[in-house]
């Protein structure tokens, strides 16, 4: 890993948003300005409607009407969010390229940053950098405040190992940009994998490429509402952990494992980091009084990832917890304080993560 000042570059390069819609119309306007608004750089927008069932594919056509550099792709009958996605990075002619959905926001500035440090460091891939939540239909997003950068640079097997040690992604995703070029070479989205396509797709990425980060300034804006693909289509912690098991093996797979120094190690240890993940989440539900049929769940998906993970010691845990929860028994005073520190602990990494983009 390398930190670095940002490096100023008078350059304009060329950055196509791609934006996959469905049924966000009414989000359009706002997400197609954040990007013509951004001034560092040759913005480019193609937006893909996947035959969304509202207006969508008119507000989209209307928008680019009004504007040369924004073109739209319209499918005749819905083919997912996977299929989307691969259709408007194909059209991509820029040296840079980012995949926004159409809820969410690019941060002012964000693109011209995330160029900047590809174009000082050409073996680097993607970028990434700190994405800001912000909620509601009609709320207006905040207006973050303007920071200086720093950049992160690791190198793709250093990055892998640090999410394969966590046993997840440290990406939320509208932040990210990537170097066309390292998009072609890794190829389009996994269609297997509709719930952790894009985690797959930056280990892909980072078996390839360096991975970078700004630091600092908020990249992406991100909505959180109640027609989030992740709060319907994909709403259970079970389904994410197992995808998450799933993106991880891709390590393994040809055409990948021959990039990386010692891949069926990598996937190993995901899978421990995400079994025992599965476990400490049954621990805390009964720590804190909760649902035992949730526990019970997570305890399952944790022998699917990886079986052994059940004879440790967190697997016994969960099961003297189960035990005392099935007879009536409430969880104890120590039990509780427990949860209580647990709960400091996510804070604290949560603010690693927030500056340093890792935990």
């Amino acid at each position: 890993m390398r930190l670095r000042r940002e490096r100023p570059d008078d350059a304009r390069p060329g950055v196509t948003v791609v934006i996959p819609c469905y049924r966000y119309g009414r989000f359009l306007v706002d997400a197609v300005a954040a990007v013509l608004d951004q001034h560092d750089v040759e913005a480019r927008v193609v937006i893909v409607d996947d035959a969304s069932p509202d207006d969508s594919a008119a507000v989209a056509r209307r928008i680019a009407d009004a504007d040369p550099r924004v073109s739209v792709i319209v499918h005749a009958a819905n083919a997912g969010h996977i299929a989307t996605y691969n259709d408007g990075l194909a059209a991509v002619t820029t040296e840079f390229v980012s995949l926004v959905s159409a809820d969410d926001l690019v941060a002012p500035g964000a693109l011209g940053r995330a160029a900047r440090l590809m174009l000082a460091e050409p073996r680097v891939g993607m970028v990434y950098g700190l994405p800001l939540e912000f909620g509601g239909e009609g709320a207006p997003p905040p207006v973050p405040r303007s920071r200086r950068s720093t950049w992160t640079i690791w190198p793709g097997q250093e990055w892998i190992g640090l999410s394969c040690r966590r046993g997840r992604s440290f990406i939320l995703s509208p932040e990210v940009v990537m170097r066309t070029e390292a998009m072609r070479s890794v190829g389009p989205y996994n269609p297997a994998l509709p719930h952790s396509g894009d985690l797959e797709y930056w280990l892909r990425t980072a078996a390839r490429w360096d991975v970078g980060r700004v630091n600092g300034p908020v990249q992406a804006l991100y909505r959180v509402h109640s027609a989030n693909m992740h709060l319907t289509s994909f709403a259970t912690m079970e389904l994410d952990l197992l995808h998450r098991a799933l993106a991880f093996r891709t390590l393994g797979a040809p055409g990948t494992r021959e990039a990386l120094a010692d891949a069926g190690a990598m996937v190993a240890r995901a899978h421990r980091a995400i079994a025992r993940e599965a476990l400490l989440l049954a621990q805390r539900e009964l720590d804190r009084g909760g649902d035992p049929a949730a526990a019970c769940g997570l305890f399952r998906v944790a022998g699917e990832v990886r079986r052994s993970s059940l004879r440790g010691r967190r697997g016994r845990a969960v099961v003297r917890r189960l035990r005392r929860a099935e007879v009536g028994g409430e969880p104890a005073i120590a039990q509780r304080s427990l949860e209580a520190g647990r709960r400091q602990l996510d804070r604290i990494r949560w603010t690693v993560w927030r500056y340093a983009g890792v935990s």
